[in-house]
């Protein structure tokens, strides 16, 4: 049972970071450990691809290891994260762009994005909602795409997602409702639950993605290192 001494004595963030910076070998393995998971689903519902995911979560995650000494507090760790995540996620789709396969290889692949667990855990119907919304989600602009997963698939506020993005409120707003005009056609024939967990009609889906795999090491750059399974 922990205590409030227990908790006063465990490091924040901001503290794990200045300790990384100055030489603690296991600092940015807790970091990476305490926000893996929430990069790994922002990665893969903005990339739909379980590879090109984890390559950008860890070319995010190497990013802010070696960047780690430019970090001055003026937002919290896990935004700056965040936004170094997005930042590799807007940067692989844009190169993925040019060598896109076709659309019936695309289904297939996203399809396989949804864990053997989760599918049993979930009813048929959202399931396929899960499934059809992650194609729906390929079609937009990367712009719309990273603003809507943060503020409709994770939960984030508008004005954390403009901070996520480095953009004012006003243009997030803007992508958010210009992605849902293009989603809608594409999604509406699922919308028989009302819209609940449907971006398109403004809703929240908050379930979290698959986990990104353990660290190989808290040690080094091997805290960023592993593919795309369950942890």
């Amino acid at each position: 049972m922990s205590t409030d001494s227990d908790e006063a004595s465990t490091p924040t963030d901001a503290d794990l970071l200045a300790l990384h910076v100055k030489g603690d070998p296991d600092a940015f393995g807790e970091i990476v450990r305490r926000h893996r998971d929430r990069l790994w689903a922002v990665a893969l519902r903005t990339l739909g691809d379980r590879e090109e995911a984890a390559d950008a979560v860890q070319d995010a995650l190497v990013s802010a290891y070696r960047a780690a000494h430019s970090f001055r507090g003026q937002s919290a760790v896990t935004t700056w994260l965040h936004r170094i995540t997005v930042n590799a996620c807007l940067d692989r789709a844009r190169k993925a762009a040019s060598r896109r396969t076709s659309p019936v290889a695309e289904t297939e692949r996203l399809e396989q994005l949804l864990e053997p667990e989760e599918s049993a855990a979930l009813p048929a119907e959202r399931e396929d909602l899960h499934r059809e919304l992650l194609v729906a989600l390929r079609t937009l602009p990367e712009e719309q795409r990273a603003a809507l997963v943060l503020v409709d698939m994770q939960g984030y506020s508008v004005a954390e997602t403009a901070e996520i993005l480095g953009v004012p409120t006003g243009t997030v707003k803007s992508r958010c409702s210009r992605g849902r005009a293009r989603l809608l056609p594409l999604v509406t024939h699922l919308r028989g639950d009302g819209g609940g967990n449907n971006p398109a009609a403004g809703g929240r889906n908050r379930a979290q993605g698959p986990s990104v795999p353990p660290t190989a090491g808290p040690k080094g750059t091997d805290a960023v290192k592993g593919g795309g399974g369950r942890a």
